[in-house]
């Protein structure tokens, strides 16, 4: 596996540096390779701009920080106004397809798109949207295993909400599933 770079982007709340916090663990405790994982967010507590920053490499990483991410996970359109413009053509855009309106700026990507606040709120916690979109990631790249995700979220959060966070994981990597059944990759 050569290095990989990947950017959670959203906004406060969403559980944005969570999900980075989760993607590094999976790639570097259950899945035996290196990864480093970068944070930033707004002022705001909640509500403002955030960003999770993973690079994943079968070796070391010299380098901690992404220069040219090739996935953009994009959860709210102020996150979308904001890195999708510099975005790498024909990298993979994964977009909340309730949160984000895609335009001509998305053009050269490969986009994939999941109704994952929309899930999570079925469920009655729209708090899980992260849950899902990290189900749906593991499910349309190859930039952990699926087991490796699960593992790796399901230690991260409270037993209290293992079973909700579970479904949310599970619905994550159904629609992901479809997609790939689409004829549809990462």
């Amino acid at each position: 596996m050569s290095r990989k770079e990947v950017r959670l982007s959203g906004f406060g709340g969403q559980g944005i540096v969570l999900s980075g916090m989760i993607l590094g663990k999976a790639a570097s405790i259950y899945d035996g390779k290196h990864a480093t994982f970068t944070q930033s967010y707004g002022p705001e507590a909640r509500g403002g701009a955030c960003a999770a920053e993973v690079v994943i490499n079968s070796q070391p990483v010299h380098y901690p920080h992404i220069v040219d991410p090739e996935v953009l996970v994009v959860m709210s359109q102020g996150a979308y106004n904001r890195y999708v413009p510099e975005f790498r053509e024909s990298g993979l855009l994964i977009i909340d397809m309730d949160l984000v309106t895609v335009d001509e700026q998305a053009e050269n990507h490969r986009i994939l798109s999941i109704p994952a606040t929309r899930i999570a709120e079925e469920m009655g916690q729209r708090v899980v949207a992260n849950i899902v979109m990290l189900g749906f990631l593991a499910t349309v790249t190859d930039l952990v295993s699926i087991d490796a995700m699960r593992e790796a979220a399901l230690t991260s959060i409270p037993k209290r909400t293992i079973e909700l966070n579970t479904r949310a994981f599970e619905a994550g990597l159904e629609h992901g599933r479809k997609a790939m059944a689409a004829g549809v990759s990462g």
